[in-house]
């Protein structure tokens, strides 16, 4: 382990667009500084991913000074959009959880949204996310919280281990789908210089800085069949990580991640095993 290395960051300003990749990033107590606090619901205060909208994919956030974004995607004019400033919050639901978040102020933002997806949608923000949602209680220490990410603060997954599971796709059925690049698991720190597999046996990890709990492995849905440029879905790779990477009913990936400690993570830190 001792030549591992951050090898890349990604931060999502909104969940289930495109992800920026950063030199660096800060680390706060719910993730990576800036990373999933805007989303989209529907009109039932449904939050909107990948999951039902694979046209998510090539939309773009760009991440502003304050906390706003920038949308851009395929055939829309680009659009600013502040942190709100009202305080009226509203309900949404992600997945099994309840949380509030303050909709976008200009009505234009949601007017975006909803046409580009073809489908009514609002844009909302987390104000305060040391307070608006909790992680997973079986898995979480008293008071860590999280963005709109699916469940915990950071998604950590490995080079080695896509090279790996890329292996295992050009020996299977659906060899003509790989190999898959990374960008299909969405995470937020890519690793480099580690055996295959290796993270499944991490308890708590160092990158440059800043420590971080290994909360448990990360269960994988269809959003990772997604191809994120051209929006198109296959079998792949659900279907050979359910041959080889099937974890208590869950095809699994990478490790999700607490943060320890506040700090600033760069790439080409080094990547230290604690635990």
């Amino acid at each position: 382990m001792g030549n591992a290395l951050l090898r890349s960051i990604h931060v999502h300003p909104v969940k289930a667009f495109r992800g920026l990749a950063p030199r660096e990033a800060a680390v706060e107590p719910w993730g990576l500084a800036g990373d999933r606090r805007w989303v989209l619901i529907d009109d039932g205060g449904k939050v909107v991913t990948q999951r039902q909208q694979p046209r998510l994919a090539p939309a773009a956030a760009e991440l502003l000074p304050g906390g706003g974004v920038r949308l851009s995607a395929p055939g829309m004019a680009p659009l600013t959009v502040p942190v709100p400033q009202r305080s009226l919050a509203v309900p949404v639901e992600i997945f099994r959880d309840k949380v509030e978040a303050v909709p976008a102020d200009d009505a234009a933002a949601h007017a975006w949204c909803s046409t580009y997806l073809g489908a009514d949608v609002r844009l909302v923000y987390m104000d305060d996310p040391a307070t608006r949602r909790p992680v997973d209680p079986e898995y979480a220490l008293p008071g860590e919280t999280v963005s709109f990410a699916d469940g915990y603060p950071l998604l950590l997954t490995t080079t080695a281990s896509l090279d790996a599971l890329n292996s295992l796709i050009s020996q299977g059925g659906h060899a003509q789908e790989g190999p898959l690049p990374m960008n299909r698991f969405r995470p937020n720190v890519v690793v480099s210089g580690t055996a295959a597999w290796a993270e499944d046996d991490w308890s708590r990890v160092a990158i440059g800085e800043v420590s971080f709990r290994v909360a448990k492995t990360c269960g994988r849905c269809v959003v990772t069949t997604t191809d994120q440029d051209t929006t198109e879905r296959g079998k792949e790779p659900l279907f050979t990580l359910g041959r080889h990477r099937r974890l208590g009913g869950k095809l699994v990936f990478g490790q999700n991640l607490v943060p320890e400690s506040r700090g600033t993570i760069r790439v080409g830190d080094p990547v230290t095993v604690l635990d």
